[in-house]
């Protein structure tokens, strides 16, 4: 039973190795005549055309208010009038709400008597000194008090006025926070009060391009939300430092906001012109394999295979230097020349010497200035 087992057990391994012989003579055929190829990989390609692009920046920026707050009760009282409505335009000065100041009044009149007869006594007192028959300590007594039944008059008065809320400024309101009725306490938020036009859009910069950025330097500003409608503005302040983890510098653009299209907090696309136009090389973000040690496309052209002498479509890696960029598209100013076929999808999936097949049946994004798909 033994020497049967140890019998078919020699019989499969020399299978084995007879199968394996024949595989690696193929091999070794097939690498020597030049017939073993990886197969193609199918891909995009797009050709390279020399554009002029202005020289801009373009960054992501932030709306914000001229001047915005939350106007609340100064004091604690309980909502008598509402004289506004929500997301209404007011002007400086304008009452938003009275609060309710009856218990004020009562006090305010009963401390007014108090001064009226505090003035009477005073008067009185004047006379009397003057004619000997009561002290002076008496007399000054009399003037401290029509001294401060005066100024309690006032401070009632003062309270009255702080229970009467008013706008701060011109703006347009948010959302109304409090009821007809309702208790406030003090510093309770009754409505926002928001500045929108002129409006600010603040935005960071990268601290190479910081000497480019003077005070009064004009702006382009627009929003996916509004295709089509551009916002010049100007640049009004620069902050003191540079962010240490960023690296970038805070600027503060001022612009006309007509309708108040641009809401505060709203992000918006800026473009800031950086000098003369240059000519560039535009490509599909797609196409670019970006690397530590450089960015990179892949050409395709003829290649000569080493081995059998032939030629056949492939690509080899090119590294280029990139400069910016405009909606789908980063410009290229070193690496290519126009007239070169870069692949423009399927990069990730390539290496140097590669073999390709094109398929341009489908094309990438490939537009400056692209409208987002409407969902």
């Amino acid at each position: 039973m033994a020497k049967r087992m140890f019998i078919v057990l020699l019989l499969m391994a020399a299978l084995i190795a007879g199968l394996g012989f024949i595989k690696y003579h193929q091999i070794e055929s097939a690498s020597a005549g030049g017939g073993f190829q990886m197969p193609a990989t199918s891909v995009t390609t797009v050709v390279a055309k020399r554009e002029t692009w202005p020289s801009t920046l373009s960054v992501i920026g932030t709306a914000a208010a001229i001047q915005g707050v939350t106007v609340g009760a100064d004091l604690p009282g309980t909502v008598d009038k509402i004289h506004f409505e929500s997301g209404q335009a007011v002007h400086e000065g304008d009452i938003l709400v009275e609060l309710d100041i009856r218990q004020e009044k009562a006090q305010l009149a009963n401390i007014e008597a108090q001064r009226d007869l505090a003035h009477i006594q005073y008067g009185r007192s004047e006379q009397l000194v003057k004619a000997g028959v009561i002290s002076k300590s008496e007399f000054d007594n009399a003037a401290a008090q029509q001294k401060a039944t005066d100024a309690q008059v006032n401070d009632i008065k003062a309270a009255i006025a702080r229970k009467t809320i008013h706008a701060p400024f011109s703006g347009v309101l948010g959302i109304r926070q409090i009821s007809l009725g309702q208790y406030l306490a003090a510093g309770q938020a009754i409505v926002s009060l928001q500045s929108i036009n002129p409006i600010y859009v603040n935005f960071g910069v990268p601290q190479q391009d910081t000497p480019k950025m003077k005070i009064g330097q004009g702006v382009h500003i627009s929003s996916t939300d509004y295709p089509g409608v551009e916002f010049k503005g100007k640049i009004t302040a620069l902050d003191s430092v540079i962010n240490d983890q960023t690296r970038n510098i805070q600027i503060q653009a001022t612009l006309g906001n007509p309708g108040g299209k641009l809401r505060p907090g709203m992000f918006v696309q800026v473009e800031l012109p950086l000098g003369q136009p240059r000519d560039v090389i535009p490509l599909p973000a797609s196409a670019i394999n970006y690397a530590p040690y450089g960015d990179s496309v892949f050409v395709v052209g003829d290649i000569k295979d080493e081995k059998s002498g032939k030629t056949y479509k492939g690509v080899r890696q090119q590294i280029v230097k990139i400069e910016g960029s405009r909606g789908d598209q980063v410009a290229i100013v070193s690496g290519l020349k126009p007239g070169d076929e870069v692949v423009s999808a399927g990069a990730f999936r390539l290496r140097n010497a590669a073999p390709v097949e094109i398929n341009n049946t489908v094309q990438p994004s490939n537009s400056s200035h692209p409208n987002p798909a409407e969902s």
